[in-house]
């Protein structure tokens, strides 16, 4: 089994968290989605851009009860793993540095949308994110004419996201706490 892990061949059955954990540290992005291992593409320098001035800008605003951190893993079960590109996480949580959060400690994941991962981004990403309980997910999307931030809050009952906002001059919500941010002050000088 160890050869196959360090070839990303699955292993007999399904991969599971355990799988990867015993993968070495080698800088690859690596999700689980029902046992499926997903591999994905170093980001661009534009993403990253993004991740950066974002959480930088939810940093300045984020009370004392959350942190700011991105690229973090959150196990939400045994067959499905997911980094979110930024996450607002509870204090308690930050406080364990751990390497990797569980969906009750998440309050906010985000998710910057590249041209490899549309689908899994806009749809599956935001349903599992809402069915294993983190309040609000944001999408952003990148377009030659700018940046459109999506705001969405969990309706808990359904386990769905609904919309709360389309921004694309101001992100100005008060969920998951005031936040009032200009969106051409997350946006790369060459998107």
């Amino acid at each position: 089994m160890t050869a196959a892990l360090h070839d990303d061949q699955p292993p007999s059955g399904e991969w599971t968290t355990d799988d990867l954990d015993a993968l070495p540290d080698d800088g690859r992005r690596r999700e689980l989605l029902d046992g499926v291992l997903l591999v994905s593409p170093s980001p661009t320098a534009a993403h990253q851009t993004i991740a950066m001035r974002l959480g930088v800008a939810l940093e300045a605003e984020c009370p004392d009860e959350y942190e700011v951190t991105q690229g973090v893993e959150v196990r939400i079960n045994r067959t499905r793993s997911f980094i979110p590109d930024v996450l607002v996480i509870t204090a308690p949580a930050a406080q364990r540095r751990p390497a990797r959060y569980e969906p009750h400690e998440v309050v906010l994941a985000v998710e910057i949308v590249s041209p490899s991962t549309r689908s899994i981004d806009r749809v599956l990403k935001p349903a599992l994110y809402a069915q294993a309980g983190i309040p609000y997910y944001w999408r952003i999307e990148t377009d030659p004419a700018g940046l459109v931030v999506h705001t969405h809050r969990i309706d808990p009952v359904h386990e769905v996201y609904t919309e709360t906002g389309r921004w694309t001059k101001f992100v100005d919500t008060g969920e998951p706490f005031p936040v009032n941010l200009s969106v051409a002050q997350l946006t790369p000088r060459y998107l």
